[in-house]
C-alpha cells in the first residue's frame, strides 16, 4: 500500500513537472536557463529544509555526504536538456521521445542485465505503450531535429537516474544530496545563461514551483517508491504521467473528458496490471 502511495505521488509530482515547465517556458514567462537554474537550486533548498526538520541534531551535514556525483550529473543533464527542448517542442511530441526513449533504455537494461521478459510483461508493456502514443499522437508534431536530440538526451538521463535510485536505502537523503551536487554545475549554467536571462515573476514562481514540489519532493518520493518496483514496473508505471496530466486537465480545466483518453487510460491501466502481476502468474503457472 504504501509503494502504490508512493508511486501515485510521484506521478502526480512528474505530471506536474510537465505542466509547470511548459506553462513557463511556452508562454515566455522565463528562459530555459533560468528556469532550470532556479529549479534544481529550489529543490535543494527545499530538500535541505525537509532533512534539517527531520533531524535537527544532524541538520545539513548529512546533505553532501549522500547520494552521488553520478546522480547528480545525470539530473543535471535531465533538467537541463528538458527545458531547452521544450523551448521547440510540444507537449505530445515531448512526451513521446522522453517516455520512448525512458522505455527503451530500461527495457535493454534489463535484458543486458540478465533478466528475460516475460509473455504476460510483454503483452503488458506493449499495451501501456499503445494506449500512451494513442493518447499523445494527435497532438504531436514533426520535432526539429535539435529538438529532438535534446529531450533524447533528457529521457536517457532520467532513465539512468530512476536505475541509479533503485540502490537508494535513504532516499530523502540521496535525493537531497544529488540536488545539492548540482550547485557547481548550476553556477556553471548561470555563468554561460546570464546574458540570454529573461524571466517574470509569474516564470520565477512556476520554476520554484517545479523545483521545490514537483523536482524536490516528487524525486525523492520516487527513490522511495523504486525500492519495491522492479526495472519494468518502474517503466511502464511512468507511461501514466500524460494519462494523470490529461485527466487532471478534465478535474481541474474543465476540459472535456473525451473517447480517446477513455480508451488510452484504460489501454495503459490494463497494461501496467498485466506487467505488475506477470512475474505472479508464472509462478502459479510453474507450480
Amino acid at each position: 500500500m504504501k509503494t502504490m502511495l508512493f508511486t501515485i505521488f510521484s506521478l502526480i509530482a512528474f505530471a506536474g513537472n510537465s505542466v509547470l515547465c511548459r506553462l513557463a517556458l511556452a508562454e515566455n514567462e522565463i528562459d530555459a536557463g533560468s528556469f532550470t537554474v532556479i529549479r534544481l537550486i529550489s529543490g535543494t533548498v527545499m530538500l535541505c529544509l525537509c532533512i534539517v526538520l527531520a533531524n535537527r541534531s544532524a541538520g545539513l551535514r548529512q546533505i553532501p555526504t549522500q547520494g552521488s556525483w553520478t546522480g547528480s550529473a545525470l539530473l543535471f543533464v535531465y533538467a537541463l536538456s528538458f527545458s531547452y527542448a521544450y523551448i521547440t517542442l510540444d507537449t505530445g511530441t515531448g512526451a513521446l521521445i522522453l517516455f520512448g526513449a525512458v522505455q527503451i533504455f530500461m527495457v535493454l537494461f534489463h535484458t543486458v542485465t540478465g533478466h528475460r521478459i516475460l509473455r504476460l510483461e510483454l503483452l503488458g508493456m506493449v499495451c501501456a505503450m499503445s494506449g500512451f502514443v494513442y493518447l499523445m499522437l494527435p497532438d504531436a508534431s514533426s520535432p526539429s531535429l535539435n529538438g529532438f536530440l535534446l529531450m533524447l538526451i533528457s529521457g536517457l538521463a532520467w532513465a539512468g537516474y530512476t536505475l541509479k535510485g533503485r540502490n537508494s536505502s535513504e532516499p530523502l537523503q540521496d535525493t537531497a544530496g544529488n540536488f545539492f551536487r548540482t550547485i557547481p554545475f548550476v553556477l556553471l549554467l548561470l555563468m554561460f545563461s546570464m546574458e540570454y536571462a529573461e524571466f517574470t515573476i509569474k516564470g520565477v514562481v512556476l520554476a520554484v514551483l517545479s523545483g521545490a514540489l514537483a523536482s524536490g519532493l516528487g524525486y525523492a518520493v520516487w527513490y522511495r517508491a523504486l525500492e519495491h518496483l522492479g526495472v519494468l514496473q518502474a517503466a511502464v508505471l511512468q507511461l501514466l504521467v500524460p494519462v494523470i496530466a490529461a485527466i487532471g486537465g478534465v478535474l481541474f480545466a474543465d476540459e472535456a473528458i473525451t473517447l480517446r483518453l477513455t480508451y488510452a487510460s484504460v489501454l495503459v491501466l490494463g497494461g501496467i496490471v498485466l506487467v505488475i502481476v506477470a512475474r505472479k502468474v508464472d509462478g502459479l503457472v510453474k507450480k
